[in-house]
């Protein structure tokens, strides 16, 4: 019977045995909570949350994952405010980290767990050779010589023999799928013209990367290649040329997929970042020639409305009627004719940057016959604006009453003022300049 009872102990202690993940952030943060979330494909799971424990300049926390918890990426939140986070693999052990708030990425140090000290070990190796090379690359580029030749060769070697030894020593482990997909193409002899360079970098960017790697899907490995990918390896400068290599790196990515639900994360992923970045053009493209061709029920339709209201604003779309009277008469922003492009400003007599800007903008106007400047005063009441606006002939001036509440205000997405709009003769918004001097660099091409 003893055996029995002891055996049935052992057997409830095992099952119920728990690993924990410990932190330490210093400084510490305002924020006395971290929550901890599973990574799934594009989603965050959330898993628990705990208090951090202050003592003096640090901040301290603990969770605990049971024994049958799932394996792969997490995600510890330790801001809500900046959505500053660490990500890191979990995989069967205790993990113990040390990180800066202010910088987690950079700064994270795991005391404990191999599975993470491996892979943070690869991570800063295999940049430190990798950049070796490719600097003897650039420099070849400018100073072409047999050294430099021979130089490349015995960098190759280097980097060769890093990717080796970190491939063997995570034979086994989580991390060995994401090391062998970190893994670059790199030319076995020196390339002789920088085009070259380009193209077989855009050429081989996937080649390490399995994409039916569920481990790789569920972590933000696959996505991040992607926006790499897409995002970063556009060499244009030429706006026209620069969308359509956008849409051929779509394209490409896009087609990675292997069943329609990863596709559909790529699309989505795809739409917001191109959303994040007030690209229009290519959010209307993706969703013409991808999103609306999924299956019904593979489109998230409530992201979809999300994004064309976000965007509603933005370059390339046709600004929002505004309306308003003037001399007695009515006028319309959609039928004005008098310019070949128009400066549609949004201010305050409230506001002391706007009565600093705006009289710079006026003088900075004059003789800038192609441009004609709609301003649109946001006011609380008509007292001060009354007699501000007529400072500034030639301009049409609209009153907007509600200030922060008025109706085109809020359609505009006004956070701020003064907030700058340049739109050609046919309404389309050009260029949204966030500073005075993009302004003047913006208007200046103009005229």
């Amino acid at each position: 019977m003893k055996k029995i009872i002891v055996l049935f102990l052992f057997i409830s202690s095992f099952s119920y045995s728990q690993f924990s993940i410990k932190g330490t952030m210093s400084p510490i943060e305002n924020s006395s909570w971290v929550l901890l979330y599973k990574i799934e494909g594009t989603k965050q799971i959330f898993i628990k949350n705990t208090q951090v424990r202050k003592e003096g300049e640090k901040g301290f926390f603990e969770l605990s994952l049971p024994s049958d918890s799932k394996t792969g990426a997490y995600r510890i939140k330790h801001s809500m405010k900046r959505n500053g986070f660490i990500d890191f693999f979990f995989n069967n052990e205790d993990i113990i980290f040390e990180f800066n708030p202010n910088s987690s990425e950079n700064t994270i140090i795991f005391k404990e767990s191999i599975e993470n000290q491996l892979y943070s070990s690869f991570t800063k190796e295999i940049y430190k050779v990798q950049f070796t090379l490719d600097s003897l690359q650039s420099e070849y580029f400018r100073n072409p010589s047999t050294i430099i030749k021979e130089a490349y060769s015995n960098s190759l070697a280097k980097v060769k023999e890093v990717e080796k030894d970190y491939i063997r020593n995570s034979e086994g482990k989580l991390v060995n799928h994401f090391i062998k997909a970190s893994l670059r193409y790199n030319s076995p002899e020196i390339f002789e013209r920088p085009l070259n360079y380009i193209n077989s970098s855009i050429a081989h960017f996937f080649d390490y990367v399995d994409f039916s790697n569920k481990t790789l899907y569920n972590s933000t490995f696959l996505f991040d290649k992607i926006s790499e990918y897409v995002l970063s390896l556009n060499f244009a400068v030429d706006p026209e040329q620069k969308e359509e290599f956008y849409k051929k790196s779509c394209k490409v990515a896009i087609a990675k997929a292997k069943t329609i639900s990863f596709k559909a994360d790529i699309i989505n992923y795809l739409v917001s970042e191109f959303s994040e970045i007030k690209n229009a053009t290519l959010v209307d493209h993706l969703f013409a020639n991808y999103f609306d061709k999924l299956p019904k029920e593979k489109q998230n339709i409530r992201l979809k409305n999300k994004i064309l209201a976000q965007l509603r604003i933005a370059i390339g779309r046709v600004a929002p009627e505004i309306t308003w009277f003037e001399n007695g008469k009515q006028l319309r922003l959609s039928s004005l004719k008098d310019g070949l492009n128009y400066l549609l400003i949004f201010y305050s007599t409230g506001c002391s940057h706007c009565l600093r800007e705006v009289p710079e903008i006026y003088e900075y106007m004059e003789g800038k016959t192609n441009t004609k400047v709609i301003a649109f005063a946001m006011e609380t009441s008509d007292d001060v604006w009354s007699n501000y606006h007529l400072k500034m002939p030639g301009w049409h001036h609209v009153l907007g009453l509600g200030k922060w509440e008025n109706p085109t205000a809020r359609t505009y997405q006004i956070n701020s003022t003064p907030s700058y709009f340049v739109l050609g003769m046919d309404k389309q918004i050009i260029s949204i300049p966030e500073t005075i001097d993009d302004l003047k660099f913006v208007i200046r091409e103009l005229n």
